[in-house]
């Protein structure tokens, strides 16, 4: 199993939110004993030089093999979290996705490797499930109380 630290700088990243049946397409966090302490939508690092637009069809294509549609504007969030005792420090673009007719439908969990090798499983959660006692986190911090203002259109 590979350990994985926070960057000790501040990264941009950008995410995607991929929803099926009202579900969030999300990919598992793990601590170093390989517990799963929250998810994550799909995405990563903007590269220098590089839109937040083409960073997320980037990743979506690296890692899915897959060309997604951005289908909103992007929403920022602020990132600062502790991860096995070390801080990290985020700018995260935030942006629904469409994938293409048909792609990975009839899974429920979607197996794809990182680029310093680790595997990744990635599975469609329901929010009511996230962020709650006995239930792993959603990540970055704050997500799911913006994703539940903007279903209720107070965002």
């Amino acid at each position: 199993m590979t350990t994985w630290r926070p960057h000790p700088h501040i990264r941009v990243v950008a995410i995607g939110l991929q929803w099926r049946d009202g579900r969030l397409l999300a990919a598992e966090v793990r601590d170093d004993t390989g517990r799963i302490k929250g998810v994550r939508p799909l995405g990563g690092e903007i590269e220098f030089g590089e839109s937040w637009r083409a960073a997320l069809v980037r990743e979506f294509n690296e890692e899915l093999g897959i060309d997604v549609t951005i289908t909103s504007e992007p929403v920022v969030l602020e990132n600062i979290f502790v991860h096995e005792g070390s801080t990290g420090h985020e700018v995260v673009f935030v942006a629904e996705v469409a994938f293409p007719e048909g792609a990975f439908a009839g899974r429920d969990r979607i197996d794809f490797c990182e680029d310093n090798g680790e595997q990744i499983v990635a599975r469609w959660f329901d929010l009511a499930d996230l962020d709650v006692d006995g239930g792993p986190s959603l990540y970055p911090t704050g997500l799911k109380a913006l994703l539940l203002r903007t279903a209720a259109g107070t965002a």
